[in-house]
């Protein structure tokens, strides 16, 4: 579709009823605007100026249903955020969402200026439709060369980056840096996840000058980035990605980020996608965990997380820390140990942590190792009592 096609019945409307109008796309970007008539609020004004709505405000409309509308409404002023009330106008074609027609302060228009409206809609109908035809076979082909690149088999791996190659996507290949966002949201949010996702990766790619390729799929988002980053911008792109979404969904949402390493080259992209997978599920098991985690700062944790969702159980515990937990109904012995232990079996130092005198936490150690069974100055049995406290972190999040 040439977008003069568009503009001009955008503009035609917008004269006629003396209004500005604006199209956006189903996930509230703006495709086209017309002229200002006195009416702009600072958010169209924005949104005119930087072809982008704020995340917050992309969450208000969204959380009206307006995806799901058939026929024209109403959305809510909103004046935090310096938002008038507008109407939308859904644009479909064969039930499939295309856009959203947008005219601010709806009260005042006149019977003449909506009717007006609707008969614009058919023709905008018409222009959006042979445009998604075209656009959304290429995405959904782009977005399937990415996930089998990411997640497929060797084979298909090859044949995804050819593919990728062909359709002229990441032709700087030389690097590839993989960032998993996971969303998890409440069940009536759920039909907006792939929206928030989409706002959020496509932030990030908009805003950077290394070429980016990204996919959603389901609650999950990929971002496939083509050079080299330092950790802390890596830390803080990833941080921007779970900020939109929180945004658009509310604050009842979590997006859990995790980063892998940069591999060498597109053939290899799988290998960070598999480490930030890994650092996303830490994101989301681990108490007190950052939205935002590196897989290289996992430690030990990136081995545990290898182990699979439904083989995580309390049955994975040594037999002696479940003795300890057993007898230890407030906790404060197996606080004591995780300090020790964490503090490589510096009594000074995990005494000085723990805020007691030495003689306490000699005689707690004391009381581990006749709960236990196990020697505190023994290497393997604090190895497998060390492993057995990280992995209670991980069963906390499941109980």
């Amino acid at each position: 579709m040439s977008g003069s096609d568009l503009q001009r019945v955008v503009d035609a409307l917008a004269e006629k009823i003396g209004r500005s109008v604006a199209i956006n796309d189903p996930s509230v970007h703006l495709k086209c605007a017309s002229r200002h008539f006195g009416d702009e609020d600072e958010v169209r004004v924005h949104a005119v100026l930087q072809r982008e709505g704020a995340s917050a405000v992309i969450g208000h409309m969204l959380a009206q249903g307006i995806t799901g509308w058939t026929g024209p409404g109403v959305i809510p002023a909103r004046p935090d955020l310096h938002m008038r009330a507008r109407l939308c106008r859904p644009i479909r074609c064969r039930s499939e969402l295309l856009g959203l027609l947008m005219v601010i302060d709806p009260e005042s228009l006149a019977e003449a200026d909506t009717a007006a409206i609707e008969d614009s809609a058919a023709a905008i109908a018409a222009l959006l439709y042979r445009d998604f035809v075209a656009e959304d076979a290429q995405r959904v082909a782009g977005e399937a060369a990415v996930l089998e690149l990411l997640c497929g088999t060797a084979e298909r791996r090859t044949a995804a980056q050819r593919a990728l190659g062909r359709q002229g996507w990441l032709r700087n290949g030389h690097h590839a840096t993989v960032s998993v966002a996971d969303v998890v949201a409440p069940e009536k949010e759920n039909a907006h996840v792939e929206v928030a996702l989409r706002v959020a990766l496509e932030a990030v790619a908009r805003n950077r000058f290394t070429e980016f390729a990204l996919a959603v799929e389901g609650n999950r988002g990929f971002l496939l980035q083509s050079a080299p980053a330092p950790k802390e911008h890596l830390r803080d792109q990833g941080a921007v990605v779970a900020k939109q979404v929180r945004e658009v969904l509310g604050e009842s949402a979590r997006c859990a980020v995790g980063i892998g390493t940069t591999a060498d080259g597109l053939a290899e992209a799988w290998i960070s996608r598999e480490q930030a997978a890994t650092a996303a599920r830490s994101a989301r098991m681990l108490p007190d965990a950052a939205d935002v985690v590196l897989w290289e700062e996992l430690g030990v944790y990136a081995t545990l997380l290898e182990i699979p969702e439904d083989r995580l159980t309390p049955l994975l515990l040594p037999a002696a820390l479940t003795r300890l937990i057993a007898n230890d109904p407030h906790g404060r012995l197996v606080r004591t140990l995780a300090v020790y232990l964490d503090n490589a079996g510096s009594g000074p130092d995990a005494a000085a942590a723990l805020h007691i005198h030495r003689t306490s936490l000699y005689y707690r150690l004391h009381q581990i190792e006749q709960i236990t069974g196990l020697s505190l100055s023994n290497g393997d049995d604090r190895l497998a009592l060390h492993l057995g406290v990280r992995l209670m972190a991980l069963l906390d999040d499941r109980s």
